[in-house]
């Protein structure tokens, strides 16, 4: 009966005579109406789906959507009977937040008003978010949660500073902080799904002689286009980059390695480098066969090399990209650089911002991985000295600010990502030099994704500039400062991570050494302490 209705509504609606329907693929010629088939199937599908999977729909001509869902023979809601969807939702804050992670049965209990402790004040959510959940957890405490337009939730959120949201996977962007529930993060490439507190499935509903034959035709059979699409997150679309600081295997921190081992340093570390599908390394100092040994503590001179069997740490934390923008690359003249720039070819590892001679440094290191493409360029922009490179001799590259925009400019208009690093000024703050401010600001302006900062010894400020994330200096790797002052003992390791050829995230990662050479992750308490003052610092 319910299909003879749906044929009659069908049919009126192609003569228009019924109100009140939405026809899928169908139009009001005769020729049209004489090829209606003779077994058409009525669907009801809510207009408080996510925003992506609506206009995902493709009805076949034998189905037509109907607005009212008593009288179709098919309807598609949250569930996970018959799951036909399945959309990753992302609990998310400001970026100047300090607050990592959160259980899910205090967000529920948030949700609800039931009380305990929340880091946050309020909740926003657009429209169809909120029916979406009021369906899951029950409904929403008005006092808590605070319904939206999907276009107005990151300026509320930050302009309110204690304003959290939950969104669909697809509208991440950097300025948002991403907070992990039950420690699953969908941009930790150990996320799953299934453990996932905000993962919403959609399902079909309706009599199971009329759904289960629906349901395996259209969404189990191979030959069929699908009817919606399926998720709205594929791991196989993320490319995570790790990016760091100073490295310089000198001094202390060589004669750590002397003693300790040569991947003493990445003990702790390591992992999280080696887990990265692109791992950035500056190392300033060049490989030479004939570097004395280092002195057991501390630097006799400022001209640097390192033994060639250093580069062993390198290879322990999974090194892709080695920046050359440093001061002393030069330090021991041309042959121990192009040693140097033969082991890393060797190892398959990409280098930019210098080479073997000026155009080969300032050449963009172009790296595609999952579909994102992203491209490396970096130039040495302190007075000139510090940087060799020139027609005929290898080196760190100087910057030429225009040649800068050219390369950036270039990258850009082949639908590459361009991130950039300096080498620049090196000043002992956590407020962003003036200086660098203009450079990096510059070079956001020609279209840069990520401007960053590989000259600091301490950690520095950052700010979003023309939605570009720029990162004035993220402070040492490996290198021996321990004892020069408790900010040189800090220091970042930025996760940025990739999705569609989109920059959709920045995690912070915060280090702190404990001794010449060895960097661990900061306590809780000590990453509470430096992300405040860095974000007080960046004017957040």
């Amino acid at each position: 009966m319910t299909r003879f209705i749906s044929l009659l509504i069908l049919l009126g609606c192609l003569m228009g005579i019924s109100t009140g329907c939405a026809i899928s693929g169908t139009e009001s010629s005769s020729e049209e109406q004489e090829a209606i088939p003779s077994e058409v199937l009525s669907i009801w599908i809510p207009l408080y789906l996510p925003r992506e999977l609506q206009k995902s729909i493709h009805l076949p001509e034998e189905v037509i959507q109907l607005d009212n869902p008593s009288l179709v023979d098919i309807r598609i809601d949250v569930g996970s009977d018959r799951q036909v969807s399945q959309w990753i939702y992302v609990l998310v804050a400001p970026f100047a937040t300090i607050t990592d992670e959160v259980s899910l049965q205090g967000l529920k209990a948030f949700w609800r008003g039931e009380g305990g402790e929340f880091p946050a004040e309020k909740l926003l959510v657009d429209g169809n978010t909120q029916i979406l959940f009021t369906k899951l957890w029950g409904n929403p405490a008005l006092d808590n949660i605070k319904s939206t337009s999907a276009e107005d939730l990151l300026g509320k959120a930050w302009q309110a500073k204690t304003s959290w949201a939950i969104i669909p996977f697809e509208q991440i962007n950097p300025q948002w902080k991403v907070i992990a529930v039950d420690g699953q993060s969908p941009i930790h490439k150990d996320f799953n799904p299934a453990l996932y507190g905000l993962t919403v499935p959609f399902s079909l509903f309706g009599k199971s002689e009329i759904v289960d034959p629906f349901y395996t035709n259209y969404f189990q059979s191979a030959s069929q286009p699908p009817i919606l699409a399926s998720h709205n997150y594929e791991p196989n679309k993320m490319t995570v980059l790790v990016m760091t600081g100073v490295t310089a295997l000198v001094g202390g921190t060589a004669s750590m390695l002397e003693r300790l081992g040569m991947t003493y340093p990445a003990m702790d570390v390591g992992p999280l480098l080696r887990d990265a599908d692109i791992t950035h390394i500056s190392n300033e100092i060049p490989f030479f066969k004939n570097c004395a040994k280092p002195a057991l503590v501390g630097r006799n001179n400022l001209i640097f090399c390192s033994r060639p069997e250093y580069i062993q740490l390198l290879e322990a934390i999974g090194t892709d990209v080695v920046e050359l923008t440093g001061d002393h690359f030069g330090d021991y003249g041309s042959e121990p650089m192009l040693y140097t720039l033969d082991l890393y070819e060797s190892r398959g590892w990409g280098y930019y911002g210098g080479g073997r001679n000026l155009e080969d440094g300032q050449k963009p290191l172009l790296i595609n991985h999952n579909g994102n493409r992203l491209a490396f360029i970096g130039c040495n922009a302190k007075p000139a000295g510090y940087a060799t490179a020139s027609a005929t001799q290898p080196g760190a590259a100087h910057c030429d600010m225009e040649m800068m925009i050219e390369k950036v400019q270039e990258v850009k208009r082949q639908n590459y990502l361009p991130i950039v690093t300096f080498q620049h000024i090196e000043y002992y703050s956590y407020v962003a030099n003036t200086a660098l401010v203009k450079d990096f600001r510059l070079m956001a302006e020609q279209g840069a994704v990520i401007v960053s900062g590989s000259q600091a010894h301490q950690p520095h400020a950052m700010e979003f500039y023309r939605n570009a994330f720029l990162h004035y200096g993220l402070g040492n790797l490996f290198f021996d400062q321990y004892y020069e002052g408790e900010a040189q003992r800090q220091a970042f390791i930025d996760r940025h991570v990739f999705y569609e050829n989109k920059h959709i995230s920045t995690e912070l990662i915060t280090i702190r050494f404990i001794d010449l050479a060895r960097p661990r992750l900061m306590t809780e308490e000590e990453r509470q302490k430096l992300l405040a003052t860095i974000f007080s610092a960046s004017g957040w």
